[in-house]
């Protein structure tokens, strides 16, 4: 069966975001270094961008570095900062092929300097870019997102830009990094691992969350399918009862 037919048209997501876990093991099953794993997700971050491209999907965001992975051995996040680099210099004509924009958020800052300047080329260059949206989370921690939207509106409304009484839903998500997004519809994490791991805990409020033993660098075009499939069948009744929907 080809499962993209199976896939509804008219019932896309139209924000799917990926927690892209499992390379380390991968790799450990393959009998090589961790580095291997990171280097054959690649090849699945590249099926799921043109799968979300061929669908329709007008959002994807990857979470490709975390806060908390600057924790890890010097020369593991060395290899996935020179991994990020080549990847952008070698996808770029991909991007523009398919009228791909990218975009970036975290604390875009402490990347290494090479990576920040590779990033911003790629990103200036696919800017007028229409058909997708591809959100890289770098360096990214939800939690320090929310902390530092706190600060920047609790300064506006001491300096009295913003009211008290004005702060809203709304006035949160222009202070975000995602404030160019809407909320995220799929919440995709791979390799059996069943945690959000301080990804969009704001924006993923109504996500429909999937979950699939495969790790990361077997995750191909049909199961990204599959996962859409299932997000179709469920019933999204944000708060409300199945009865007021029909």
């Amino acid at each position: 069966m080809n499962l993209k037919e199976t896939v509804q048209s008219k019932n896309l997501p139209k924000h799917i975001a990926v927690i892209m876990d499992g390379n380390g093991r991968w790799a450990k099953q393959q009998g090589m270094m961790r580095a291997f794993g990171h280097e054959n997700g690649t090849k699945a971050v590249k099926q799921t961008v043109e799968a979300c491209a061929e669908l329709g999907v007008e959002n994807l965001t990857l979470y490709a570095f975390s806060t908390e992975n600057w924790n890890r051995p010097k020369l593991e996040v060395q290899t996935l900062m020179k991994l990020l680099v080549s990847s952008l210099k070698k996808e770029i004509k991909t991007l523009q092929d398919n009228n791909i924009k990218l975009s970036a958020i975290g604390n875009l800052n402490s990347l290494p300097k090479k990576v920040f300047k590779e990033l911003h080329e790629v990103i200036e260059q696919t800017n007028a870019n229409t058909r997708m949206t591809l959100t890289l989370a770098l360096s990214y921690g939800s939690r320090e997102e929310l902390l530092n939207t706190v600060k920047e509106i609790s300064i506006k409304v001491k300096n009295n830009i913003i009211s008290l009484e004005k702060i809203d839903e709304s006035i949160i998500n222009e202070h975000l990094y995602t404030r160019n997004l809407p909320d995220v519809d799929l919440l995709i994490r791979t390799s059996g691992e069943q945690r959000i791991s301080n990804f969009l805990l704001w924006q993923i409020a109504y996500a429909e969350l999937y979950f699939t033993s495969v790790l990361w660098p077997d995750f191909t075009k049909q199961h990204l399918y599959e996962a859409i499939i299932e997000y179709q069948k469920r019933e999204r009744r944000f708060g409300k009862t199945s009865e007021q929907l029909s």
